[in-house]
């Protein structure tokens, strides 16, 4: 009997064999554009572009290296190290202050849509690049290959 024969197989679908993940908001720049930010990591640039002082944004690019190749790069710069040809997208939360984030257009071709979290854990903790344009991540999801 070939694959293309068989009945499909129902899957589970009571509440007790797939528990539902609690919703996480995201949040774009006020345009609606740039990196998806989710909740934790929001909360913790907040705090952190907080002890940077005023006048500073986060530039978050790529460069070459890494274990796939291409590594994602975030630091905090001096507003006045922005390029005339990046994009400045601000985020605004209800939990915290608004902040600016900067990229250049070269990086954007590789991280836009990308998501950025934050994980307080001991283990594997720090911030965290989902990027649907990746076609390969390395292990410590620092890197990545399209």
């Amino acid at each position: 009997m070939s694959l293309e024969t068989l009945p499909p197989t129902p899957l589970a679908t009571s509440p007790e064999a797939t528990p539902a993940a609690a919703p996480t908001a995201t949040f774009t720049g006020v345009d609606g554009k740039g990196i998806l930010i989710s909740e934790p990591a929001m909360k913790q640039l907040g705090a952190l572009m907080a002890q940077q002082g005023a006048g500073m944004v986060l530039r978050v690019g790529v460069r070459s290296g890494g274990c796939s190749g291409m590594s994602y790069t975030m630091d905090f710069i001096d507003a006045s190290g922005i390029r005339a040809d990046d994009e400045v997208y601000v985020y605004e939360s209800e939990a915290g202050p608004s902040f600016r984030v900067v990229s250049d257009p070269k990086s954007l071709l590789y991280i836009y849509g990308m998501q950025l979290d934050f994980s307080s854990a001991l283990i594997g903790g720090g911030f965290n690049f989902s990027n649907p344009n990746a076609t390969q991540t390395c292990g410590c999801g620092s890197s990545f290959a399209v």
